[in-house]
């Protein structure tokens, strides 16, 4: 009894920091920051071009998804769960059956040109995850993304084993709230409220686990977190007001016809896309806004001002006996945002003025001075 008063004291004193955490956030910097970027990264114009790639690659990731299923009929109940997850959460309820037994249908067909179109489709698929990789690269201000092999690889991974383990994750779900024995059901919503937190968990999981790995930069998982989980409460959202929006004002349903899905697809696409990309955005300035540093446009010459700081600092800690600074440390030394000063350390560091050294955590960097009295 004790230990179940201690774990329910702890759980509050969670809730509570969250909620001071939750109360203190700068929402409007955010919601400028969110702005401004969108603007300047053109990330609507890159929805724009992530959509007619997705649209083109739906049925390639259907193909491979289907292909493993296939191949391992034991996995067939996963493969139930899995379009149950895809009707009731990824897309909105009036395009989900229509698109779905489309997908079925276009993948079916798909598996019967042979080994060496499948490859081919696999390749759209990849083409797919390595755009996405880019993009993500581009948000966080990454200069030297990771090998295309190492990509690739893990992109492959996360292509095969990706619709498996969501599948496995439902199914252990929907068993677990079948073997409660109506304990689940005694809860307000019964399994309905209990599988939509799961859900929720899952994509803001997802999004979370692309926010971490995919960027060719260290990114704190609490970070990650927070963009993952506006990518899932957006989602939500989003589809809840689409779908109002479509019962409402049936304009697509009166103009296309029975074409209507198609354009749905599309609007829906771009808007999920649109989402990720702002969530992306949240988990790469969270530091800056939650130290309320200052994220200044790139005006002419800021680079090379922010340069003379970064060093300035560098070589007072060189005087004081530190062995360098943590990106981190010069962020709020300097008050600014540490996307802007990773950029000046990168091509600080490919002068040789600064070093890179390798620590457990964040790399620590301290001033080259023998270089620097070279030049």
């Amino acid at each position: 009894m004790d230990s179940l008063d201690a774990r329910a004291a702890a759980l509050g004193a969670r809730a509570a920091e969250l909620l001071d955490a939750l109360r203190r956030w700068p929402w409007f910097d955010t919601l400028r920051t969110l702005r401004r970027r969108f603007a300047q990264d053109r990330l609507g114009l890159t929805a724009g071009s992530l959509t007619f790639t997705t649209l083109v690659a739906l049925v390639p990731l259907a193909t491979v998804a289907l292909a493993l299923f296939s191949a391992f009929p034991i996995f067939a109940a996963f493969q139930v769960a899995l379009e149950k997850h895809f009707l009731h959460t990824l897309v909105p309820e009036s395009i989900a059956r229509p698109v779905l037994r489309s997908l079925t249908q276009f993948a079916g067909n798909a598996r019967a040109i042979g080994g060496v179109g499948l490859l081919l489709l696999a390749a759209t698929a990849l083409a797919l995850m390595l755009t996405i990789d880019r993009t993500l690269n581009r948000i966080w201000r990454v200069r030297r993304p990771r090998p295309l092999a190492q990509r690739v690889l893990v992109y492959w991974a996360a292509l095969t084993l990706g619709p498996l383990a969501l599948g496995v994750s439902l199914s252990v779900t929907s068993y677990a709230a079948s073997a409660s024995r109506g304990l689940v059901s005694a809860l307000p919503g019964g399994f309905g409220a209990l599988f939509a937190v799961v859900q929720f968990a899952l994509l803001g999981a997802a999004m979370a686990g692309l926010f971490h790995f995919v960027p060719n930069a260290p990114v704190r998982w609490r970070h990650a977190w927070a963009g993952g989980l506006f990518v899932a409460a957006a989602f939500e959202l989003a589809k809840d007001l689409l779908g109002w929006y479509l019962q409402a004002i049936p304009t697509y349903a009166v103009i296309y016809g029975a074409f209507a899905t198609l354009p749905i697809l599309l609007l829906w696409i771009y808007l999920g896309w649109v989402i990720v990309l702002l969530g992306a955005v949240i988990a790469a300035y969270a530091p800056s806004l939650s130290m309320h540093l200052a994220i200044r446009p790139d005006t002419p010459g800021r680079r090379f001002e922010l340069a003379l700081l970064v060093l300035g600092a560098l070589a007072q800690a060189r005087g004081a006996g530190t062995g360098g600074l943590r990106l981190s440390v010069l962020a709020a030394h300097l008050r600014t945002d540490p996307l802007q000063i990773d950029a000046v350390l990168e091509q600080l560091i490919a002068l040789d003025w600064v070093a890179r050294l390798e620590e457990e955590g964040e790399p620590r960097h301290p001033i080259q001075r023998d270089q620097l009295l070279e030049h």
